[in-house]
C-alpha cells in the first residue's frame, strides 16, 4: 500500500544529507530507550527520558557533555550501551563524510570525478565499499592498540584489578579516538594529572582520531613524502600542529601560576597538561584540571579552539581547521593585493572560498543566537551560557559546571546543538555543493562601500 501522492512525496528523503540527520536523530532516539531500562542505572527509577536522551545524544554526538555522572549514574549496562553510541556516532561520521564525496562526485559529472580523484589521491571515487571497509579498519586498529596500552598502564601502574583495567582501557580508547571525551571518572582525568604517560596516550589519540580518514590515508600511502600529500591534508596537519603548538603556550602562559590548575603541580607535570588542554578542545572533551578553576582568558582561548575543532571527515567537530585556515588565507591574499587565494602553490577556487566563508559565518550565527536563548530560559552566567553552546556546537565535551545547573528546555537546547554540529558541518557542505549552477547571464556590477 502506497502513501498518498504529497505525503509520500513529503515523506521521501530526497537527498543523501537527509539520510545523515535522520539517522542520528533515529540512533539516539534509540539509545534513550535503551538507557530507560531499569538494567542501564544503578538504582531503579532513576533515569527521566530527558536525561536518558541528553545522554543518548551526546554519545551518538560524541560530544561528552552529560548531565548526570557517567560511573555513578550508569551500571556496566548503561555504560556499554553509551560506548556503542560513541563508536555507532564516530564511524557513523568517518565513513559518511567520507563518501559523501564519493555520492556528490556521481552527481556533479564525470569530469569532475576524474579530477576529485587526482586532487585527492586517497578515495577510490569508484568504490565505495573499499572507503567503508578502510574506515572500519582504521578505527578498529587504533582503538585495539590503544586499549592494549591503556590497559597496561591502568593494570601496573595504577594497581587496577585485571579485568577493570581492560575494561578502563577499552572504554576510554573508544571514546578517546572518536573524539568524545566520556569518562567513568567522576572528575574526569584530573586524577591521573600526574601521569603524563597516560595523558599523552589519550591526546595522540584524539590527534589521530581528529585529523580524518583522508589525511591519513595521504600520510600512509607517502610517509616519506610529504610534498606529494594533497592540499587537504598539508592545510589539514600544518593547521592542527600551529593550533596545538600555541593553545599549549597560551595555556601553559595563563594558567602556570594558577594554584587551581597548573600552579599545584611540578614543572613536567604542568607542561603535558598544558599540551593536553591543548588537545581536548579539538572536540575530545576529557580535561585533566578543574575547568571551573581556569582563568577568564583560558576560558576564551578554550571557546576558540572548540570552535575551530579539528580535521574534515574525522570524529572531531566545529567549523573544521580547514575551513579555518583557508579563510585566514583569504584574508592574506586580500591584505596583499592578491587576484587568486593560493595555498602551497595551489588556487583555491572562488566556490570553496565562499563555501567556507557561509560554514564559518552560520556557525558564528547560531552560537549567538542558542546563547542569548539559552540566557533567557536559564539563570546561568553569560559566561557559562556561551561555554555550554560553544561545547555543544563543537560536539566537545567540556564544561565549567553549566551543565548541571540546565533547565529541561534548556536541555533540550542544548541537545539540538550537539545534534546539528555533529551532522551540520558535512550535509551543510553537501547542500552547498549540490546546490551549485551556472547563471546563464549577469547582472551589472556595482561595488558597495566596505569597512
Amino acid at each position: 500500500m502506497s502513501l498518498p501522492g504529497r505525503v509520500g512525496s513529503w515523506l521521501a528523503l530526497r537527498r543523501p544529507q537527509q539520510y545523515v540527520v535522520v539517522g542520528f536523530v533515529a540512533a539516539s532516539l534509540f539509545g534513550a530507550l535503551l538507557l530507560l531500562i531499569p538494567a542501564a542505572s544503578q538504582g531503579p527509577g532513576e533515569t527521566t527520558f530527558l536525561t536518558a536522551l541528553f545522554t543518548a545524544t551526546s554519545a551518538v554526538c560524541v560530544t561528552g557533555l552529560v548531565v548526570v555522572d557517567t560511573a555513578g549514574h550508569w551500571s556496566a549496562f548503561g555504560e556499554a550501551v553509551i560506548l556503542g553510541l560513541v563508536q555507532i556516532g564516530g564511524f557513523g561520521i568517518m565513513s559518511l563524510t567520507s563518501v559523501i564525496v564519493l555520492v556528490l562526485s556521481r552527481r556533479i559529472g564525470l569530469r569532475h570525478r576524474l579530477v576529485a580523484a587526482k586532487e585527492t589521491g586517497s578515495l577510490d571515487l569508484g568504490d565505495v565499499r573499499r572507503v567503508l571497509v578502510g574506515v572500519a579498519k582504521l578505527s578498529l586498529g587504533v582503538e585495539t592498540v590503544v586499549a592494549v596500552a591503556l590497559f597496561l598502564r591502568f593494570w601496573l601502574s595504577h594497581g587496577e584489578a585485571p579485568a577493570r583495567a581492560a575494561y578502563l582501557g577499552l572504554f576510554h580508547s573508544v571514546s578517546a579516538f572518536n573524539n568524545a571525551g566520556f569518562a567513568l571518572f567522576s572528575d574526569s582525568l584530573v586524577g591521573y594529572a600526574t601521569d603524563p604517560l597516560l595523558l599523552l596516550t589519550i591526546a595522540a589519540t584524539v590527534i589521530v582520531g581528529g585529523l580524518g580518514y583522508p589525511v591519513l590515508v595521504q600520510i600512509a600511502r607517502r610517509p616519506r613524502s610529504p610534498h606529494k600529500w594533497n592540499l587537504h591534508a598539508k592545510l589539514t596537519l600544518v593547521t592542527t600542529a600551529i593550533l596545538l603548538v600555541a593553545g599549549w603556550a597560551l595555556f601553559a602562559w595563563f594558567e602556570w601560576t594558577n594554584p587551581g590548575t597548573l600552579g599545584g603541580l611540578s614543572a613536567g607535570d604542568s607542561i603535558s597538561n598544558a599540551f593536553f588542554h591543548s588537545v581536548m578542545p579539538r572536540t575530545a572533551g576529557f580535561n585533566s584540571v578543574e575547568m571551573a578553576q581556569m582563568r577568564e582568558p583560558s576560558k576564551l582561548l578554550t571557546e576558540i579552539l572548540m570552535f575551530i575543532g579539528g580535521g574534515s571527515a574525522s570524529t572531531a567537530g566545529g567549523i573544521k581547521v580547514t575551513t579555518f585556515a583557508l579563510l585566514g588565507w583569504v584574508m592574506w591574499a586580500e591584505v596583499r593585493g592578491e587576484p587568486d587565494v593560493v595555498v602551497f602553490e595551489r588556487r583555491v577556487p572562488t566556490a570553496a572560498q565562499r563555501q567556507a566563508l557561509t560554514v564559518a559565518l552560520l556557525a558564528v550565527g547560531v552560537v549567538v543566537g542558542a546563547t542569548m536563548v539559552l540566557l533567557a530560559v536559564t539563570r546561568i552566567p553569560r559566561s557559562f551560557a556561551l561555554f555550554e553552546v560553544v561545547s555543544a556546537l563543537g560536539t566537545v565535551g567540556l564544561s565549567v559546571g553549566g551543565t548541571s545547573l540546565l533547565s529541561g528546555v534548556a536541555q533540550v537546547l542544548i541537545a539540538g546543538l550537539m545534534i546539528l554540529g555533529r551532522v551540520g558541518p558535512p550535509t551543510l557542505f553537501a547542500a552547498l555543493v549540490l546546490r551549485e549552477r551556472e547563471r546563464p547571464f549577469h547582472y551589472p556590477e556595482e561595488r558597495p562601500v566596505i569597512g
